[in-house]
């Protein structure tokens, strides 16, 4: 019999989820499998992402508890298939807690952050069973969202030689990628054109991975931008009592230019 009380702790946390999956649990609960929820997962981590980002410690606590409840979840469905339990997951996190910390838990000797990010990878590559460069672009997740996942790429790639020597190098193959682009424009192909422009937003990634900036925040920061200045634009031409879609692009564009230096902090 399930036991109320004032405060619960993980483990009974653990102990709801499998009554939930139990056959007189919840009809959902019990029929879902990591596929059916993988989204779901997905969407929890961005709502952390969302409260850390808003700075409020309510929503992170809430939002962290979600995150916590799919990892219940899914150790859950394993531990009915008798392949690991969630006492697995923290065995093995700790682990490569240790063994990635010879620092702090052995007797290696480190002298600042860097080193110890050098460390981590390499210690991380020896656990993996990497010999090659090739094999550590390739364990990054395909799942990423893309410009992470270039960005990433092009920061594994250049521990090898690989690189750009500074941001005006990276700088330039972008520029000779949209000129390549353009070419594909004009020749009006479409395979060609989606090649190229793939071209050019990797090549993005490069130049703000030289130029120590994450390309996946900036672009979420441009498009914050981009539906704050629209918004205005939309304010302004209301207030004249327009109908927005009945002006052409360059009357839109000057609406555009109002709002651009009502904000001047962009």
């Amino acid at each position: 019999m399930f036991e109320f009380k004032e405060h619960y702790d993980i483990n009974d946390l653990i102990k709801i989820v499998g009554i939930l999956r139990s056959e007189n649990g919840c009809p959902w609960d019990k029929v879902q499998t990591h596929k059916s929820i993988r989204q779901d997962f997905i969407e929890e981590v961005y709502e952390v992402v969302e409260a850390i980002d808003m700075d409020s410690a309510e929503m992170l606590r809430e939002e962290l508890g979600d995150v916590l409840l799919q990892v219940v979840f899914h150790s859950q469905i394993k531990t009915e298939e008798n392949v690991f339990g969630f006492e697995d997951v923290c065995n093995d996190v700790c682990q490569k807690l240790i063994i990635r910390h010879p620092h702090v838990f052995g007797e290696v000797k480190v002298d600042g952050c860097e080193q110890v990010l050098s460390n981590w990878e390499q210690i991380k590559q020896q656990t993996k069973g990497q010999t090659t460069y090739t094999e550590t672009l390739e364990s990054v997740p395909k799942t990423f969202p893309a410009l992470m996942r270039a960005q990433k790429v092009g920061k594994r790639a250049s521990k090898s030689g690989m690189d750009f020597e500074d941001v005006k190098s990276a700088l330039e193959r972008l520029k000779s990628e949209i000129s390549e682009l353009e070419a594909a424009i004009d020749e009006n192909s479409p395979e060609k054109i989606k090649d190229e422009l793939g071209d050019v937003l990797f090549s993005c990634t490069n130049v703000a991975r030289k130029a120590g900036v994450d390309s996946e925040l900036a672009l979420t920061e441009s498009t914050e931008k981009f539906i704050g200045r629209f918004a205005k634009t939309e304010e302004l031409i209301r207030l004249k009592e327009i109908d927005m879609k009945s002006l052409g692009i360059d009357e839109l564009d000057e609406y555009w230019k109002q709002a651009k230096a009502q904000n001047t902090n962009h």
